[in-house]
């Protein structure tokens, strides 16, 4: 039974990138939520078939507060049908945590779940590249693309994030397909993010592939030649491939932070900033950021912190501060380019968050709950995890030479 939900966990992080473009509607959902709750049906009998399950971490157990403080919240929220849905929701994403914690006990295990996030990084890619070149986009003059079902701001978000890990793949594949899924995963998603015009998006990616280059050629001046010849190319193919509409708008981006107004965010902030002044301590309730604030329903925070302290006030910010504090210091305590890949995807995290509501997201549950199993395999089995991610061979190491033989004198 654990092996069934070993296998399920890993389609259901396969599924979690692109989860919105397949939803079959209520009661059943999206993909992620469908294959989540099959999860969770074989993990309960799992973990009682083996009569144990693993101690539970530090982050473990924060993830857990975190979650019952929201629910407390409903016992004074000012939008009780809000602050359910949002009970329920959060469920479905923070238990990734236990799940993955749960199943996650070998540094393969961690190598696993990272291919198949990338995997699933890859179909929203093409996803939005097939989006890009549907007779109703183009028909319609779209400057923005996005796989069906999903936000443009959301899809650029989780490219961001598979940036670093597949560069980390790349580094550290053996196999030859495994390899190529991580290095076709680069061009294909920087030119997905493009697409979706996202500027909060483009200017992640720069962190991301900032982040992913420094992975891929540190002490390897190789592919620092390499790249050198092919970044003329490819940036040149960018600029047949993107719409100069597209390319328009991310110009725009100096102007936007000199105007300060950020798309009209700063109202959004600003009322937000007004609800939370009313209720400091305990906050008006998960999910009432919206009747807090007297927006439309259509709107968002734009901010995860102050989404967050909004609904749940100073304590739900206090929880949410230490669980990041906890994600970056198991982060740290890995080695090598594991290291250097987790720290730049929650850097990338956390400069999304700024100008987004990304609690809310299983992507974001998905990437903490690989932080802390890695750091938790740091000091279980920090050879293992070190030897899993070391760096492979630029090709395999070639078979040592026979010994001569002498041959008897004549």
């Amino acid at each position: 039974m654990r092996r069934v939900a070993w296998f399920l966990l890993l389609l259901f992080a396969f599924a979690i990138p692109w989860e919105y473009s397949l939803d079959l509607g209520e009661p059943l959902g999206n993909v992620a939520r469908i294959v989540g709750l099959l999860v969770l049906l074989a993990a309960v009998p799992a973990v009682l078939q083996a009569g144990c399950m693993r101690t539970p971490g530090a982050f473990w157990w924060l993830t857990l507060a975190f979650y019952l403080w929201f629910c407390c919240t409903y016992f004074w929220t000012i939008d009780p049908s809000a602050t359910l849905e949002k009970m329920r929701a959060y469920f479905q994403e923070m238990m990734i945590v236990w799940l993955v914690w749960e199943f996650a006990g070998t540094p393969a295990d961690l190598r696993a779940l990272l291919r198949a996030t990338v995997a699933g990084s890859w179909v929203l890619a093409l996803l939005t590249l097939a989006a890009f070149r549907s007779p109703e986009a183009i028909a319609a003059g779209q400057i923005r693309f996005a796989a069906y079902g999903q936000d443009p701001n959301e899809v650029a978000r989780f490219l961001d994030l598979g940036f670093p890990l597949a560069a980390l793949l790349l580094n550290c594949e053996r196999r030859r397909p495994a390899r190529l899924m991580a290095l076709g995963f680069l061009p294909l998603g920087l030119v997905a993010v493009l697409l979706t015009a996202s500027r909060e998006g483009f200017l992640a990616a720069v962190l991301a592939f900032a982040g992913s280059i420094l992975l891929l050629t540190l002490g390897r001046p190789r592919r620092i030649v390499a790249a050198l010849f092919v970044l003329p190319p490819f940036l040149a193919a960018l600029w047949y491939i993107i719409p100069g509409a597209i390319l328009a708008r991310l110009a725009t981006i100096p102007e936007q932070l000199r105007s300060g107004d950020l798309n009209q965010r700063l109202n959004i902030w600003s009322a937000g900033w007004r609800a939370f002044t009313h209720a400091p301590l305990l906050g008006t309730g998960a999910g009432s950021f919206v009747a807090a604030a007297h927006l439309a329903p259509i709107d968002t925070a734009h901010n995860t912190a102050l989404s967050i302290i909004v609904g749940g006030g100073l304590c739900a910010l206090f929880l949410a501060t230490l669980l990041v504090a906890l994600a970056a210091r198991s982060a740290l305590q890995t080695q090598g380019p594991l290291r250097l890949a987790l720290v730049t995807s929650l850097l990338v995290w956390a400069v999304t968050s700024l100008a987004a509501t990304v609690e809310e997201n299983r992507t974001t549950w998905l990437l903490l709950a690989i932080i802390a199993v890695a750091g938790r395999l740091a000091t279980e089995d920090p050879d293992g995890l070190a030897a899993c991610f070391s760096t492979a061979p630029l090709r395999p190491a070639s078979v040592p030479a026979r010994p001569l033989v002498a041959q008897p004198d004549s």
